[in-house]
This record gives C-alpha cells, sequence and structure tokens, in this order.
C-alpha cells in the first residue's frame, strides 16, 4: 500500500522519522515542510560549539543535503505549513501551495517563551533557538563586552560558560530562588553555581526583571523589581520554551500543553502522528504523561511513528535522557526526578566526578552524573528496567557499580 507521507517541521524528530521510515524499508513519497532555509540539523551544539566557532554549519546538519535527494524526500525549506484539514487530508502552505496526505506528522518543535517586559524588543536581545539565532549572537560575542542572561537553566547556562571562555563579563538572573529549579535538585543547583562563579559568572537568584532599558534602540541594562541595574551590551534570553502545537489544535486535534499521543505518536485523529518538542507522550516509566524536552525523545518518537506507520513492531522505549555541556564538565541525566522524595550522593562532589540517584519511596526515578557515565549508563537501565539499587550500598563508592549491578541479577 503505497502512501504520501507528509512531515511539518523541519528539526530532529521530522529527520528521523523520515530516516527511520527509509531504514524500516519505506519507499512512499516523503515531503517535509521546514520554515528554515537550513536542511534538518542539531540544536544542542548551537549553544555550545557553534557558538564558540569550532563547528561549522555543515557539521550541524543531521544529513547531508545530498543524502534527501537520493532517498527520494522532497525538502520544502523557507515554507511554512498555516493549516491542516483532516477532512481533505491536506496540509495548506504560506506560499498557496497545497500538499495531500494519507499520513501527516507534525514535529513542529517549540518557540523561546518570550520576556513579558517592556523593551524586550530592543537590538542586542536575543532567543537562542535557531541557527540565526546564534549566527546573529557570535557577531556580538568580543570580549569586552557584558552579557545579561535571563534566565538560569541549561541553555542560559551553557551560554554563560561559552561567553566566559570567549572572556566576556556575564551575569545570569533567574528568578527562581536557585539555578535549574526546573530541572534539578538543589545539590546540583549549588554545584553548577560554584563552578560557574568560580568562572567569574555573577548570579542573581530570587530577582525579577522589570525591564530592559535601551538607548538608541539597542539595550543598555536589565533593571530588576527591587531597582538594580545590570548593565549589559548584549541579552540572552532562556525562560523556557512553548510547544508550537496551534496548527493541530486549529485542526481540532487534542492538544493539551503540547500535541496529546499515544505511545506510538499517534494523535486523536488516526492518520495524524506528532514527535518531538510539540508532543505530550505518554511516560512509560512513570506514570502520567508529559512533554520531554530532549535530543533522545525526538530520535526515540521520530522511531515509534515510523514503526507506527508502516505497521512494524514497536521500538523499545528507553528511560528518557539528558545532558549538559559545561565548561569541561559533562552532565548526564537518566530519568525524571519530579516528585523525588530521598535521594543519596556518590562518589565526590568536590573532585567533579559524582552522581546523585533520586527515590521517590522505594523506587529508582532518576539519576543526575557528573563525570561518571558508568553511573548514568547503569541507572538508565535499571530505570528503564524498572529496578531500584540498594540504598547503602550506591552510598559506597568503594563497590564499583558494575559490582551492584551483578548482584542485583
Amino acid at each position: 500500500l503505497w502512501m504520501n507521507i507528509v512531515v511539518i517541521g523541519a528539526g530532529q524528530a521530522a529527520a528521523q522519522t523520515v530516516v527511520s521510515l527509509r531504514q524500516f524499508g519505506s519507499d512512499d513519497d516523503i515531503q517535509i515542510v521546514g520554515e528554515e532555509p537550513a536542511p534538518p540539523y542539531q540544536r544542542p551544539p548551537l549553544s555550545k560549539a557553534y557558538m564558540k566557532g569550532e563547528m561549522d554549519e555543515a557539521r550541524l546538519y543531521l544529513r547531508p543535503n545530498e543524502w534527501y535527494a537520493e532517498n527520494n524526500v522532497e525538502l520544502l525549506l523557507s515554507q511554512r505549513a498555516i493549516s491542516v484539514d483532516t477532512a481533505t487530508a491536506t496540509v495548506k502552505l504560506d506560499n498557496g501551495k497545497t500538499l495531500p496526505y494519507d499520513r501527516l506528522v507534525i514535529a513542529t518543535g517549540s518557540r523561546p517563551r518570550q520576556l513579558p517586559v517592556p523593551s524586550a524588543n530592543l537590538k542586542n536581545v536575543f532567543d537562542l533557538r535557531t541557527l540565526d539565532d546564534v549566527q546573529r549572537i557570535r557577531e556580538q560575542l568580543s570580549s569586552e563586552k557584558k552579557l545579561a542572561i535571563i534566565g538560569a537553566g541549561y541553555i542560559g547556562l551553557e551560554a554563560a560558560a561559552v561567553a566566559r571562555q570567549l572572556g566576556l563579563e556575564v551575569t545570569v538572573i533567574e528568578m527562581a530562588e536557585r539555578i535549574l529549579a526546573r530541572v534539578t535538585s538543589p545539590v546540583i543547583s549549588a554545584f553548577y553555581q560554584s563552578v560557574h562563579e568560580s568562572h567569574g559568572v555573577n548570579f542573581f537568584t530570587n530577582a525579577r526583571l522589570s525591564a530592559l532599558r535601551g538607548k538608541d534602540g539597542a539595550i543598555v541594562s536589565a533593571v530588576l523589581e527591587d531597582g538594580a541595574e545590570i548593565d549589559a551590551d548584549i541579552a540572552l534570553v532562556g525562560i523556557g520554551i512553548s510547544p508550537n502545537d496551534t496548527i493541530a489544535a486549529d485542526a481540532g486535534i487534542e492538544c493539551q500543553d503540547g500535541i496529546v499521543v499515544d505511545r506510538d505518536g499517534r494523535t486523536n485523529n488516526p492518520a495524524v502522528f506528532a514527535a518531538g518538542d510539540c508532543a505530550r507522550r505518554p511516560l512509560v516509566h512513570y506514570s502520567g504523561s508529559a512533554r520531554l524536552e530532549s535530543v533522545h525523545n525526538a530520535i526515540e518518537q521520530g522511531k515509534l511513528v515510523a514503526a507506527a506507520i508502516l505497521d512494524r513492531p514497536r521500538p523499545r522505549e528507553e528511560a528518557p535522557w539528558f545532558w549538559s555541556d559545561q565548561y569541561d564538565l559533562k552532565l548526564q541525566i537518566a530519568g525524571l526526578s519530579v516528585g523525588f522524595n530521598d535521594h543519596v550522593i556518590r562518589g565526590d562532589i568536590e573532585a567533579r566526578k559524582f552522581a546523585v540517584f533520586y527515590f521517590d519511596d522505594e523506587k529508582l526515578l532518576a539519576v543526575d552524573a557528573v563525570g561518571a557515565p558508568g553511573e548514568f549508563l547503569q541507572a538508565k537501565k535499571w530505570i528503564a528496567d524498572g529496578q531500584t539499587p540498594d540504598r547503602s550500598r550506591l552510598k559506597d563508592a568503594s563497590v564499583s557499580i558494575k559490582e551492584i549491578a551483578q548482584d542485583m541479577k
């Protein structure tokens, strides 16, 4: 049965869906609609190697341009899908084109939340989401400049590390009482704040931004609610992202902070699938559902969707995992620590080689591992298998993680 498959969005989830369709043997017609001029590319290096100028644009591409032509995938770049009509099974583009589909994959990703303060549109105030954003930021990153980063999540902190390495003066403004408050525990927050401070980054936590101040249309400072004013030639805004689910909602597809999908990425319309940042999926290793904003999630959902479209067996679902590179440190996260009520620290925080294991009563929920890849990999497997190690043994770093795993078999 030959099909016409249309993929809206050209990020990691879109690319993976298409690559998996071809790997799984599909010779269906495939079209990818992407708003940006570049073919699908990886976003994580944008706030790291690419921002530092250590990586050229072509190396960001998930597949070389020729791959799409060779695999009979039509790339419709610099074009935007504006509506979906599920009754006629068509997608309308902003240039008037209409694409018919037998199966539709919505992989529209997410967009940065906008600063809700006056003058957020001054010159040299940037989001950090696209190639274009980072190219414009890079032109401003010279060492005598002062950079204000609004939001102390992973993207903001990764950018802070790069900017310090390039010699900029960096101040991070965070409205929560600690950095990384939304994504990790106080242990990790305190560790990363001390690392950044040792590199000369200034932090304002519990700090609400009230306005950005400009001169001749360009930013000169960030003003806090308590009246403090922070000089800035550049500001980076990293206060979270929102799912691009409007096109689905307008088409009558169920959305709830993201496009609601089942384990196979199928929406409440059997011909329509969704994957990546824009999709709210069931959390098979936990309860409930969530949007997972990560490369691993985009890749896994791309594979699940491709398998479902072709009626193949469902690929195995791993425990969610994430990573962050800051300075010479690699943080690897397995699982979701939300709702933990106990934690165990294994290793040596001072030596910057340690892991924090999070538990909800008896169940292992997640691990944050800094310079501890063995702990990360083992915890990821335990979570996927629904296993929980003995806490007292975890605390004892003289017992290797392999030995603990062996004894649990």
